[in-house]
């Protein structure tokens, strides 16, 4: 069976939720993104859709060389997870409904409680980061769990089987290493 890679990239920005949610789950990293390639110039996730204004969550679109994760303690740890070619095409087709529809997608702010409170908040049209990214590797067979996605923290994501690290640091770190040849050929 042939076999491409994803990755997951966790971070901890800095910012204002970034913080609350730290402070509140002490987890070293408080937001998950997927990205199909190492470039990461278009990591998939819900966050925020205008790096500026912290309301403005939803459906992003993110890249790891710009928004907020420009903040100079910028925490991040790659995994890079084999899949199979069936299960990248699925979760390419997943990525491609959520990103081409119409339909305007929120962050689920009332869901992070339902994850402290180990209550699923389930709400139409409304995620939060490792909901969103749980979800999508659960449809698509890469991720196999008895929790449903609106009870899935980025911590319980950590726990990826078949994983490996490919770094972990301070972001500008990474950037800087970003072009090199080893990492370019993961």
């Amino acid at each position: 069976m042939e076999e491409s890679n994803i990755y997951l990239v966790f971070s901890k920005t800095g910012t204002w939720l970034s913080t609350s949610i730290g402070l509140v789950t002490s987890s070293p990293y408080t937001h998950v993104s997927l990205s199909l390639d190492t470039n990461f110039n278009k990591m998939y996730s819900f966050g925020r859709v205008n790096p500026d204004n912290p309301f403005s969550g939803g459906l992003a679109l993110e890249n790891l060389y710009s928004g907020v994760y420009n903040n100079p303690g910028c925490k991040c740890m790659i995994y890079s997870v084999p899949v199979s070619k069936d299960q990248l095409a699925l979760l390419k087709e997943q990525l491609s409904e959520y990103y081409s529809s119409d339909i305007n997608y929120k962050y689920n702010f009332l869901g992070l409680f339902g994850v402290l409170l180990d209550k699923p908040l389930k709400r139409s049209k409304h995620y939060f980061c490792s909901q969103f990214v749980s979800k999508l590797l659960i449809e698509s067979g890469i991720y196999e769990t008895s929790k449903p996605p609106e009870l899935i923290s980025p911590t319980d994501l950590m726990t990826f089987p078949n994983k490996e690290i490919i770094f972990e640091g301070l972001l500008y770190q990474f950037t800087k290493l970003a072009h090199s040849p080893a990492l370019l050929h993961l």
